[in-house]
């Protein structure tokens, strides 16, 4: 079986003879590992060509045999065209030949936020405080047909991926959650608030982006997705009526229209799911994805497992630093078996998978073994 075929597989309600392997986030893991994967220059993912693009994933997608991959977007050809790198001592920058701007580019940090950007340059200065802010701050994001988005070239790079390198593997994108989205107008704190004190604003700021991340799904679909992994945050700090009357509804929408354009979805539960597992479950994701036990709670596979009983697939949830980073080939095997067991009682509806991205400390060659072990131990039984 192909990778493509493995997920999809596992995915349906027959399950998979064999057991996908994947690692979430994969963005961060060639960030964080840029320099241990290939000699190219660190701005190669910026770079508008197509050329380059592939030339880079062409490098680096075989030393990384997972199932999926993240499907790339590209600029509309009309915009890659009149867009270059620059070199200019020890600084590079994005010129724009139409205007004659420059952009510079600023080499990512490992393990994070650039230096000059912390958590605190990300908050908003100023929260929204009625529906007509909320409004002007979430602009609408318009309507673009499938073919116009093709006919701009906006599924170039994409084209090229799933008729070349890629084209055994199943090709993904990933979306944030309405509710998750809310971060980026309120901050945590005034958030939290926001949801005790004037819910129908969160909720109104919801349904503005579930309007934005339809049209991404959309956008995704166009260039080729096969399924859309959907980010959920902070959710387990509201109260679970909260959860389920404010981030439950727009996340139901988001993949009733996942769902009618064909695709599959896998929601990201980030936190303590404990005291609103059956509202998780009513959402109509295809898969559940849980991150590993940790900040005071636990999450077992096994228990994962039982509450789903087959009715969808469940993503692995290997723990990323003590095990993927710190643990020796035994430990690995054996936490990968037991959740292989597990994903197995789930009528083989399972991807092995890790709870959080891969850390900067996590060497090439551990990640490589952990894609080994998961591929020997998830193979079709004899």
């Amino acid at each position: 079986m192909t990778g493509r075929e493995r997920i999809e597989a596992a995915l349906s309600p027959g399950g998979s003879p064999e057991i996908p392997v994947v690692i979430c986030y994969e963005d961060i893991y060639l960030r964080d590992h840029w320099s241990q994967l290939t000699d190219l220059p660190w701005w190669y993912p910026d770079a508008p060509d197509i050329e380059r693009q592939l030339h880079w994933r062409e490098q680096i997608m075989p030393g990384l045999e997972q199932d999926w991959f993240g499907l790339p977007s590209c600029l509309p050809k009309r915009e890659r065209d009149q867009r270059t790198i620059v070199e200019r001592g020890d600084q590079v920058f994005l010129r724009d030949s139409g205007t004659g701007a420059e952009r510079v580019l600023i080499e990512p940090v490992v393990g994070g936020w650039s230096r000059d950007v912390g958590a605190a340059a990300m908050r908003p200065v100023v929260p929204p405080r009625s529906a007509l802010e909320v409004d002007r701050r979430i602009p609408d994001s318009g309507s673009r047909c499938p073919s116009e988005i093709r006919s701009a070239g906006e599924a170039d790079l994409a084209d090229a991926l799933l008729a070349g390198p890629a084209r055994s593997l199943l090709p993904v994108e990933r979306v944030g959650s309405p509710f998750w989205s809310c971060y980026s107008l309120w901050g945590f704190e005034e958030l939290m608030v926001a949801v005790a004190r004037t819910p129908d604003l969160v909720r109104r700021a919801c349904a503005r982006f579930l309007a934005q991340e339809t049209a991404a799904v959309l956008h995704a679909a166009a260039r080729g997705a096969r399924a859309i992994w959907i980010e959920e945050c902070l959710t387990d700090m509201i109260d679970p009526r909260a959860f389920s009357s404010i981030s439950g509804p727009p996340v139901e929408a988001l993949i009733r229209e996942i769902h009618a354009l064909g695709m599959a979805a896998i929601y990201y539960y980030c936190g303590d799911p404990s005291d609103r597992w059956d509202r998780i479950l009513s959402l109509g994701a295809d898969a559940l994805s849980l991150e590993e036990s940790k900040k005071g709670f636990s999450i077992d596979v096994e228990d994962v497992v039982a509450r789903v009983r087959g009715r969808m697939c469940v993503l692995g949830n290997l723990d990323a630093i003590t095990l993927l980073e710190h643990g020796s080939d035994a430990d690995l095997a054996r936490e990968i078996g037991r959740q292989v067991r597990a994903g197995r009682r789930n009528g083989s509806r399972f991807i092995m998978s890790i709870g959080s991205p891969v850390t900067p400390g996590t060497t090439t060659g551990k990640l490589r073994r952990y894609l080994e072990i998961s591929r020997e131990l998830g193979a079709a039984p004899a």
